[in-house]
């Protein structure tokens, strides 16, 4: 680990609406009271409030459900942007350090990609940690995958055409889910493996590179060196944790579907991102790497406010609707 960040001195390089954003945020954080030393619930509930104005507005919806589904009743959330069955699926896991958001705190996103795919848009509330440490997030997805085989055509969805995304914390969750599916093959009910994999600005290590120094700076960007070690111990626990599933940088990649990776410029996790594409690439994944200059960790959930946001939004889309047209 890197002994000491020295953060950036210069002229500003986060785009300017991302920036007003990213000063609308902080505000609103010391607004509710964010200060070190909250309880887990007390960060949990000042982050949905803070997120709440972000996640309002966006594409209406033709139907949009409720669920809760396997056998641990996992809560979901399904937008179907029009109303015809058989639609393909976008299952959606939200970031947050494992520990932080929900699919309320996601709301807009989900419904931002499923009104440009044209696919529904499932979004998990899977446990968070630390009462739920790994990997029980990533069983509680397999959960779903199963309800969705089994029972996803009675609710509008095709179960054989479905890819699997999230940000941060939940795109590590995605890869990881994709693996338990590719190592388990015809033993996890009647899942089937993704056609897809849409990643934005992943978590794959946890070891600190270069990109922390340069971009960890808490009063200029989104994210800090030391928030992500507190979220991965909040995850995993304080003894350290190899496996794969856990950190998917050092997993075996072969045999994984294509993966779309939008990563943030100005983010402390650039690195493990550019390293992550180099890996799937090296495993035969096709694999598209999309850095978004100007762009700081979660700028996604600017898309009210931010044409880049916008853009990489529409980018993605367009790919993942190529991929699960037929």
């Amino acid at each position: 680990m890197i002994a000491s960040v020295q953060p950036f001195h210069g002229p500003d390089d986060v785009d300017p609406e991302i920036r007003g954003w990213l000063t609308a945020m902080f505000a609103a954080s010391a607004a509710l009271g964010s200060r070190p030393g909250l309880s887990v619930e007390a960060r949990r509930a000042i982050a949905e409030r803070q997120r709440a104005p972000w996640r309002q507005g966006g594409p209406d919806m033709a139907g949009s459900e409720d669920l809760h589904v396997g056998r641990s009743g996992i809560r979901i959330r399904i937008h179907r942007p029009v109303a015809a069955p058989g639609l393909p699926v976008l299952v959606y896991l939200h970031g947050g350090g494992w520990t932080l958001f929900s699919i309320d705190t996601h709301d807009r996103l989900m419904r931002e990609y499923a009104a440009r795919t044209g696919c529904a848009v499932l979004g998990i509330d899977y446990p968070l940690a630390p009462e739920h440490r790994f990997p029980r997030a990533i069983e509680a997805i397999g959960e779903v995958l199963d309800w969705l085989a089994e029972a996803g055509a009675d609710h509008g969805l095709d179960p054989a055409r479905y890819a699997l995304g999230g940000d941060s914390a939940g795109a590590n969750l995605a890869v990881a889910a994709a693996l338990r599916l590719r190592d388990r093959s015809g033993t996890m009910g009647g899942s089937i493996g993704p056609r897809a994999l849409l990643l934005n600005y992943g978590a794959w290590d946890g070891a600190w590179t270069p990109s922390y120094a340069r971009y960890g700076d808490g009063e200029r960007y989104m994210l800090t060196g030391p928030e992500m070690d507190d979220f991965w111990a909040s995850y995993l626990g304080e003894a350290p944790v190899q496996d794969p599933l856990a950190r998917p940088l050092h997993a075996q990649l072969a045999g994984l579907p294509p993966g779309w990776l939008c990563v943030a410029e100005c983010d402390v996790l650039l690195d493990e991102n550019r390293a992550m594409a180099a890996r799937l690439a090296d495993a035969g994944v096709p694999a598209e790497l999309r850095v978004y200059a100007g762009a700081t960790h979660s700028f996604l959930e600017a898309v009210a406010v931010s044409k880049l946001a916008d853009r990489a939004i529409a980018e993605a889309s367009q790919w993942l609707a190529a991929i699960l047209a037929d």
